[in-house]
């Protein structure tokens, strides 16, 4: 099974950018679709962005459409986030997730998730 972690989270203000990372062990996720997810605490996990198995399409919920952008590289076996115009509502723990089925990248069932990275936005 594919293992992954997250990093790259932390405090910024609102209009910074981060960039997120997850990378991956014990198997390639060039037969994974990745997902980048987030949770506020008392809310349901949010489907972010996702990337297809060759990287050649993409999802992105609306909240975060021309701002974030999912990337990959297969050879280092990473999934990147970049985050641009943050705002305080992005706030939140970001999970990274594979799955080897999903075909529908909007589709938010992962198999295999990471521990998650804390992003807090301020005003």
């Amino acid at each position: 099974q594919v293992q992954l972690v997250e990093s790259g989270g932390g405090l910024v203000q609102a209009g910074d950018s981060l960039r997120l990372s997850c990378a991956a062990s014990r198997r390639t996720i060039r037969s994974y679709a990745m997902g980048w997810f987030r949770q506020v605490r008392g809310k349901e996990r949010e489907l972010v962005a996702a990337i297809s198995r060759s990287g050649d399409n993409t999802y992105y919920a609306d909240s975060v459409k021309g701002r974030f952008t999912i990337s990959r590289d297969n050879a280092k076996n990473t999934v990147y986030l970049q985050m641009n115009s943050l705002k305080p509502e992005d706030t939140a723990v970001y999970y990274c997730a594979a799955d080897s089925r999903i075909v529908v990248l909007s589709t938010p069932s992962y198999d295999f998730w990471g521990q998650g990275t804390q992003v807090t936005v301020s005003s």
